[in-house]
């Protein structure tokens, strides 16, 4: 017979808190070879091949490898999000050069998972370039259908900017 409401104990939220930090490691030291300098940047560039450069767009293959997986083996959010900004930035330079940006705005919305193994086609576009501002978009989609994953929309601004 279950107790009535007043009687059941209530979960701790704080030890379902610290449950969830252990479930993903975070109580656990980071290995030596993580602690190298650009260890991030290596591993983003691991897992993506340039296909295609262009004016106004690139193109790469990714491929999703348990190093940027989550608990569910799937493309880890965070590693959308830098592949989108890399990405992003790499067709920006298309259009304005070696100039050097700074991004301003980031948004990424995710639409479906990544399954760990699977190739996911990266195409980045200009949306739009002004003096000071170049403005992308980078679609995420499956090779195999095609299906849209994650999109993302970042702004770039030239340095030195001169009107903000």
């Amino acid at each position: 017979m279950t107790a009535p409401p007043e009687q059941r104990q209530k979960p701790d939220p704080l030890a379902a808190t610290k449950g969830f930090f252990g479930h993903l490691g975070l109580f656990e030291t980071l290995p030596e070879s993580a602690d190298k300098k650009d260890f991030f940047s290596d591993l983003i560039r691991s897992i993506l091949k340039v296909d295609r450069v262009e004016p106004g767009r690139v193109t790469c293959t990714l491929t999703v490898r348990s190093a940027v997986t989550n608990p569910y083996n799937t493309l880890h959010g965070g590693a959308v999000a830098a592949v989108a900004e890399m990405v992003s930035l790499a067709c920006a330079k298309t259009a304005a050069g070696d100039k050097d940006f700074f991004l301003g705005e980031s948004s990424t919305a995710y639409l479906s998972a990544a399954r760990l193994n699977e190739d996911v086609e990266v195409d980045a576009s200009i949306l739009r370039q002004g003096r000071n501002v170049v403005v992308t978009s980078a679609d995420f989609r499956t090779k195999k259908t095609g299906k849209l994953l994650f999109t993302s929309r970042s702004t770039f601004y030239i340095m030195p900017v001169s009107s903000l």
